[in-house]
């Protein structure tokens, strides 16, 4: 193991030395050579941390979930990271950047999803599962059933977060490290393998823990820069602001970002209630020793996660004050020139110069690399715990078979994050993110919901209800403008919204409802029987350290 531990390190930083000597290959993007000093530093030290992981995650549950010794101020300060991926701050600051106070939007909608996780889903969860989201599922219903449409619908979430990711990670490095397109998405996959396939659980969440503490630090010192050139004005402030940007007033104002009410409303709910849906997001409650620690953890990560946005409110409207009129980035022709989602970090060179510039370039490479290896994390599961042990051998499979599927899994999982990020080179992937929210919106939250609160809920209710909800907002994707024009290429969207979660979600409950409601087989009345075992677990939490899928 450590002989491929090492033999992949060399594999990343071989193509990264090959780059190197390869002049052409920054051809891209002028060389930052502190940039590219912090993330060799960080990349060494969480290499090194995954070196002494390995130790750890021999076994599944260390694996999975680093055998639930993190603490409930770990656990929060590393879902915090593994939730503040890079589309949220450079995507953030890029949507207030455009749009003012109305690019805020993503921001809330992130936000006030976390007191539905605290209030509805946390303990709950922790007290009835061991590994996976769809062990809650499988806990009263029919396991090989249930874990097929968990598994598909949270592969499908992941698959599309990574897209997002990858194609993030290219972007990013080709502008601000000099990499080409290519070098970056290798390298990321590369990395990603490592951390969790030698490091497991245990490895990622120390990885997402140090990543979230510089980025927050990063930001924190970007605010509190903004607000001292601006005299901690604040009037002073937006006045700036209101004058740089060609909006004017306008962007003080809501209704300048989402066209119409639907959009709005669509949007809203898919970020609200899927953050409550993500996979990888729900895993990090069973790396907790109890359901009190599973509070604590979504505690922390809402008071983390609330104050980052706050900071991108601040930075977005200092990237218009600071950047729209510097003469540093308009060109020969006048024009304005700054690369898509890049106001964050040239911001930071205006506030901090080349070092500044450095440091907030390789923190958002290595936010990439912390939400790439828990997604990979909780796609592996799911894979190995719930389709190959319990689905194709019925729960029969010892522990070291499931291990190697396990790590071959997350081997696969990196070497299609990497065809998938070459293959999306140069296409608007923004949809990809809403998509992954509008599916954990329209299909994970409503049957983790109905299973944990209602007792009428059914296995054939869970799997024919889940499955007319993942084609329903796959399908409305498909036919939205996003994917139907912009990728398709097709004149007219047969859809006309982009958000589908309006109408996908309601319809995933009603068709889960209705279906359980009208289920008249013999299964139906052992699932409804299970309710009273369930409720007294996940109200108790005795029998939480064995709660397995019965």
């Amino acid at each position: 193991m450590k002989k491929l531990l090492f033999g992949a390190l060399f594999g990343a930083f071989g193509t990264l030395y090959a780059a190197g000597l390869d002049t052409s290959a920054f051809a891209q993007g002028e060389r930052n050579y502190f940039a590219i000093g912090m993330f060799l530093v960080f990349v060494l030290a969480t290499l090194a941390i995954t070196y002494f992981s390995s130790k750890k995650s021999q076994s599944a549950a260390g694996f999975y979930t680093a055998g639930g010794n993190i603490t409930g101020m770990q656990n929060g300060i590393a879902i915090a990271g593994d939730f503040m991926s890079a589309a949220s701050f450079l995507g953030i600051v890029g949507l207030v950047f455009a749009n003012g106070f109305d690019g805020l939007i993503y921001a809330i909608g992130f936000l006030v999803g976390w007191p539905i996780v605290l209030f509805l889903i946390a303990e709950k969860f922790r007290n009835l599962g061991k590994y996976t989201f769809a062990d809650i599922i499988a806990y009263r219903l029919e396991s090989k059933k249930v874990r097929t449409i968990s598994a598909i619908s949270g592969l499908s979430v992941i698959v599309f977060y990574l897209i997002a990711q990858m194609v993030g990670a290219g972007g990013l490095i080709q502008v601000l490290f000099g990499l080409p397109y290519s070098y970056a998405v290798i390298i990321v996959g590369i990395l990603m393998i490592c951390y969790v396939t030698f490091g497991g659980m245990h490895a990622t969440t120390w990885v997402q823990i140090i990543k979230a503490c510089l980025l927050l630090g990063g930001v924190t010192f970007m605010a509190i820069m903004i607000l001292y050139l601006s005299g901690f004005d604040l009037a002073r402030y937006f006045e700036m602001a209101i004058n740089n940007h060609s909006k004017g007033a306008a962007i003080m104002e809501p209704g300048t970002f989402l066209p119409d009410p639907v959009s709005a409303i669509s949007l809203g709910l898919a970020l609200m209630f899927g953050t409550a849906g993500l996979p990888h997001i729900l895993m990090r409650f069973f790396t907790v020793k109890n359901a009190k620690e599973a509070r604590k953890s979504v505690f922390y990560a809402t008071g983390l996660i609330g104050y980052f946005y706050i900071l991108t409110f601040v930075i977005g409207f200092g990237a218009i004050a600071f950047l729209l009129g510097n003469p540093d980035f308009i060109n020969e022709a006048g024009q304005f020139t700054i690369p898509p989602n890049m106001e964050a970090v040239l911001l930071a060179k205006v506030l901090g110069g080349d070092v500044l510039l450095g440091f907030i370039s390789a923190v958002a490479f290595a936010t990439i690399l912390a939400v790439v290896a828990g997604l990979a994390i909780s796609g592996a599961s799911a894979i190995s715990h719930d389709l190959y042990v319990n689905v194709c051998k019925d729960g029969k499979c010892d522990p070291q078979t499931e291990m190697r599927v396990t790590k071959g899994s997350t081997i696969g999982l990196g070497i299609l994050a990497i065809i998938l990020g070459l293959g999306f080179e140069g296409q608007n992937v923004a949809f990809t993110v809403g998509l992954a929210f509008a599916i954990a919106a329209s299909v994970n939250f409503p049957i983790i919901l109905l299973c944990i609160y209602w007792k009428n809920l059914t296995t054939n209710g869970v799997l024919y209800g889940g499955i007319i909800g993942l084609v329903c907002v796959l399908a409305l994707v498909i036919l939205s403008p996003s994917v139907w024009v912009n990728v398709l290429g097709f004149e007219n969207a047969i859809f006309p919204y982009n958000h589908p979660a309006i109408f996908s979600m309601p319809l995933s409950f009603i068709a889960i409802w209705a279906i359980s409601k009208f289920d008249s087989s013999k299964r139906a009345d052992e699932d409804k029987k299970g309710f009273a075992a369930q409720d007294f677990r996940a109200q108790s939490g005795i029998g939480a350290s064995e709660a397995v899928a019965h």
